[in-house]
């Protein structure tokens, strides 16, 4: 393949000759951490696309490369900065690739990031990804630029004047003009994400998203309604709504208005909203169950519609209801736990006791049949000890999740945390307790997939199993043709995987929404055969 990248000329400018200087310029994205990041991702491709760059799947062929970077995990910025390490060799001898890094580790890290590293050209920070063709095209033209337009980070700004950057309207406008792209979305473009919240106002003493991606601020309804209309207008039939407290959206109508009357994102209320959502005298209020609502009823052709992360304390019987009598609603939570100690929650500030947690849970299961629940845990957070993990121990035990994502600490420089706590959990003991949890969790697992042998469950199917994938991969075992495997989810997010039905391929398959009769399971997935034949689209 031709290497189109070029090395800086006598003016220092690395535009093409290209109209605009942009025009034909590669771009390799590459995303770090959850669902929120995904979904920046995607704004990120439909915004740089409508301008001319083209998105590629290698890194070595690129004119500009952007990392969408996590701070949550430590993990997660490790690889970020081998990947940045490894760019930084490549332009020592003499590649001319743009290198930015965008997300929350862009914003945690701050302007220092880039003298630390120089090979990077440019940041922005998760809450200033609307000003990232502007800073990719200063960093494009000449390395005299200053380092200040190379960079949008909130900074210490960010809670400060959180109000007006809601006013300002400015990432609304990101999802607004959204350029969903089928062919590199989930599930073969019949999947997608939705924000209805943005930020984060609950100061958990490990997490350092409050930081980086701001305060709470929610969007209009009408706005996230009028989004997964036009989503199912190109094919999505399954959405997932995201927040980082995604149950505590609400939305007051009349308060926060544009000068020609449009209702634009405002800041969360207090937490005591969340519980007293009576408006005041003349005010109409949207709640996560009315939106919920809203969305099930006027966009029918969306046959899945789910959404994550949870928060245990402010979850309403409203909402409850709602799903109870939506068949549409997928019933699935993911309610983070993160300890069964009640002292380890009021030093992680999680707001709410066991028993709290414990009495959502219940009134989940009494409300919604077959309710799936998945979970967080951190082990050997600063001061756990012996018998405050047996009580995590116990939690799991009776909640019966299908799945918890299992971590061991480790201190997040701009948490709360770094500076309250020493991390005095020794990490064998962290790695000993973490593997007691995953083998605790792999039996719990196997016993909630064990109950769903001999039943017919609709799936929707997502992809070639990564088992089949691996044979395609294997020249040794390519000649034997083995019968090609599918994997998907129900409702309730148990993955499950079937064989291929004669006649059909599998790209006919994915984004359907099949009935599997379960044949098999285990603490990771179910297995079974389609419950009828399938009949081509």
């Amino acid at each position: 393949m031709i290497d189109t990248r070029r090395q800086d000329d006598a003016s220092g400018d690395r535009r093409s000759d290209q109209p605009g200087g942009r025009g034909g310029k590669s771009v390799y994205l590459e995303t770090f951490g959850c669902q929120m990041n995904e979904l920046d991702s995607e704004l990120v491709r439909g915004q740089l696309t409508a301008l001319g760059y083209r998105f590629i799947d290698e890194p070595g062929d690129a004119d500009v490369i952007l990392y969408n970077t996590c701070s949550v995990r430590e993990q997660a910025e490790n690889k970020v900065l081998s990947r940045v390490g490894r760019v930084g060799i490549e332009k020592k001898d003499g590649s001319a690739v743009v290198l930015g890094v965008i997300g929350c580790m862009a914003e945690r890290e701050g302007a220092s990031m880039m003298t630390r590293y120089p090979q990077i050209d440019l940041m922005c920070g998760p809450g200033e990804l609307d000003r990232l063709p502007m800073l990719l095209d200063n960093a494009m033209k000449t390395d005299a630029v200053e380092h200040a337009d190379r960079i949008a980070l909130q900074g210490n700004r960010t809670r400060r004047t959180s109000t007006l950057a809601a006013a300002e309207d400015d990432l609304e406008m990101l999802d607004l003009s959204r350029a969903f792209d089928p062919d590199r979305a989930a599930a073969g473009g019949r999947s997608a994400y939705v924000r209805i919240t943005r930020g984060c106002n609950k100061f958990c003493t490990y997490c350092v998203v409050p930081h980086t991606r701001g305060a709470e601020v929610h969007r209009p309804p009408d706005h996230i309604v009028d989004e997964c209309r036009r989503l199912a207008d190109q094919g999505v039939i399954e959405i997932t709504l995201l927040g980082q407290t995604v149950n505590h959206y609400i939305y007051t109508h009349g308060t926060s208005l544009t000068v020609d009357g449009r209702e634009m994102p405002q800041v969360g209320p207090g937490l005591k909203a969340f519980r007293e959502t009576n408006a005041a005298a003349g005010q109409r209020v949207t709640t996560f169950a009315d939106l919920l609502h809203r969305i099930h009823e006027e966009v029918p052709a969306i046959e899945r519609l789910r959404f994550v992360t949870s928060y245990p304390r402010d979850f309403t019987d409203d909402a409850l209801a709602v799903m109870a009598a939506s068949p549409r609603i997928c019933n699935y939570l993911h309610v983070p736990a993160q300890s069964g100690s009640n002292r380890m929650l009021k030093a992680m500030n999680r707001g709410y006791t066991v028993e709290e947690y414990l009495e959502f849970i219940d009134r989940a299961r009494a409300a919604l049949d077959d309710v799936s629940i998945a979970g967080d845990i951190i082990v050997g957070f600063p001061g756990e000890t012996e018998e405050d993990f047996e009580a995590t121990k116990e939690l799991i035990r009776r909640v019966r999740f299908k799945n918890n994502f299992i971590f061991k600490y480790s201190p997040r420089p701009g948490t709360v945390a770094i500076n309250r706590f020493d991390d005095d959990v020794p990490f064998e003991v962290k790695r000993r307790r973490n593997n007691e949890l995953l083998e605790l969790q792999a039996e719990i697992s196997a016993e909630v997939h064990r109950e769903y042998v001999g039943r017919t469950v609709d799936v929707f199917v997502e992809q070639v199993s990564r088992r089949s994938q691996a044979r395609q991969g294997n020249v040794e075992l390519r000649w034997q043709q083995p019968q090609v495997q599918m994997t998907g989810r129900t409702a309730g997010d148990l993955i499950t995987a079937f064989d291929l039905p004669a006649g059909f391929s599998p790209d006919e398959m994915i984004g359907r929404i099949v009935p599997i009769t379960v044949t098999s399971s285990g603490p990771l997935l179910l297995t079974g055969h389609p419950a009828e034949s399938p009949v081509p689209q």
